[in-house]
């Protein structure tokens, strides 16, 4: 298995950043730093969990693709996030609109090139991990009592595809 057609899949809101218990549509632009933290005009601090980076650079390490997939009702507030948070080049590749999950999974299948069965897919919302695992994806159902073991669903992940671990 070569390493660069594997592709680990994350959805946006309660996977990868926090909106402090809301969706990143449901804040209120502009955005601006502040230690670390970037907060809305509102105040409402959005965060990255703390697994995030350490993740990104284990899959970068070992030559798996990123991609990012949100549903989300305001896909540029979601990318200028990513921006300010510097993880917006992270990924190979974004699909990030309001749709189901099979459709940014079918787009990032015809980009990619990779199979659904290479592929890993990190989500919050459990009907999303139904619909995508119907397509062959590996998933992973995150939640607060889980997020740090998202690590060691990569592993078993990645020493199934490649008989090794990252």
């Amino acid at each position: 298995m070569l390493k660069n057609n594997l592709l680990a899949v994350f959805d946006l809101d309660f996977t990868v950043w926090d909106c402090s218990g809301t969706w990143c549509d449901h804040t209120s632009p502009p955005y601006r730093k502040s230690n670390g933290k970037l907060i809305d005009r509102t105040g409402r601090i959005i965060r990255l969990y703390d697994n995030i980076l350490p993740l990104f650079s284990k899959l970068r390490n070992n030559g798996v693709q990123i991609a990012s997939a949100s549903r989300t009702g305001e896909p540029a507030w979601a990318k200028n996030l990513l921006m300010l948070f510097g993880i917006y080049d992270c990924f190979n590749y974004h699909e990030i609109y309001p749709s189901c999950k099979i459709d940014h999974f079918r787009s990032l299948h015809l980009r990619s090139g990779i199979d659904y069965c290479n592929m890993i897919f990190f989500d919050d919302e459990h009907r999303n991990i139904e619909d995508v695992g119907s397509l062959g994806v590996t998933t992973c159902h995150v939640t607060d009592s889980n997020r740090d073991r998202m690590g060691d669903a990569l592993d078993s992940w990645f020493k199934k595809l490649c008989g090794a671990g990252m």
